[in-house]
């Protein structure tokens, strides 16, 4: 069953439409994606390039290619930077940040890839403490 999700950058003149269901949701502790996202891992989920639409802000997009073939490229709103989807230059396949989506993608990260990469200060994570807020000092 086909559904439609709705995404967006952080100042949110780009918006899109992406179409599920979705094929796979890799989180990614690569060098290149801790890098790109300025985080421990990115969060992406991939589906066929047929399936988004853009609602605004196309002409905002822009998008980097390396030079040097084996390194990830990336799109990004130019008003406030935020990650958007892009097309993927070596498997065709459409690109989404998780983070971007407005709803549920009801797909779940089925792994951690390039684990052996991922942060030094990862496994700290889920041990720290939580907050709904920012934490009072």
């Amino acid at each position: 069953m086909t559904q439609e999700y709705n995404g967006a950058c952080l100042c949110g003149q780009v918006q899109y439409q992406v179409i599920g269901p979705f094929e796979a949701f890799h989180i990614c502790h690569c060098s290149q994606c801790r890098r790109s996202t300025g985080s421990a891992h990115a969060s992406n989920i991939f589906t066929t390039k047929d399936k988004i639409r853009w609602l605004s802000g196309e002409k905002l997009v822009k998008r980097f290619d390396p030079d040097e073939s084996g390194v990830i490229s990336k799109a990004f709103c130019t008003h406030c930077g935020s990650l958007v989807p892009y097309i993927s230059a070596k498997s065709g396949k459409l690109i989404i940040p998780a983070g971007g989506l407005s709803e549920d993608p009801e797909i779940r990260p089925q792994d951690n890839i390039f684990w052996v990469n991922r942060a030094d200060w990862y496994e700290a994570i889920p041990q720290a403490p939580r907050f709904d807020t920012f934490p009072k000092k």
